[in-house]
């Protein structure tokens, strides 16, 4: 009886850790910028959006956008809201947990990366680890 207990228990425990676990995306998206990136991709026929980092500027790294039909090696999709959107493996470690978004009003549009990585930006008086990145307008 002993025996049958353990059995089932050890059962239910390879059971258990067998189950595929949910991956967490590297990058989040609004609906505004999954809209957005939906209506860019479909304008040009394209089936990604590449999304890279640029040694640029008084913090040292920017964001960079490009159109994409293939993946290519070592790239990470993030697939959400309907849209594919490829990380450039040189960017992975300087996008995990960015937030992007899409912004519009009278004087402009642009793509907004929040990255709760950063400890400063541009301009930024005090480190402040909830800091914006810079703003991309992709046309």
């Amino acid at each position: 009886m002993v025996r049958a207990s353990l059995w089932a228990l050890a059962e239910a425990a390879v059971k258990e850790a067998v189950k595929p676990r949910a991956k967490k995306q590297v990058m989040e998206l609004t609906d505004a910028a999954a809209n957005r990136i939906r209506q860019l991709l479909e304008a040009r026929h394209k089936e990604y959006l590449r999304v890279g980092v640029k040694k640029r500027g008084c913090s040292g790294l920017s964001y960079t956008l490009n159109y994409a039909d293939n993946k290519a090696k070592f790239e990470e999709v993030v697939e959400a809201k309907g849209v594919k959107i490829l990380i450039e493996p040189t960017a992975l470690m300087h996008i995990i947990g960015t937030r992007m978004d899409f912004v519009s009003d009278d004087l402009k549009a642009e793509f907004q990366f929040s990255n709760p990585n950063v400890k400063a930006a541009a301009g930024a008086a005090s480190p402040s680890p909830r800091e914006s990145g810079p703003a991309i307008t992709l046309a």
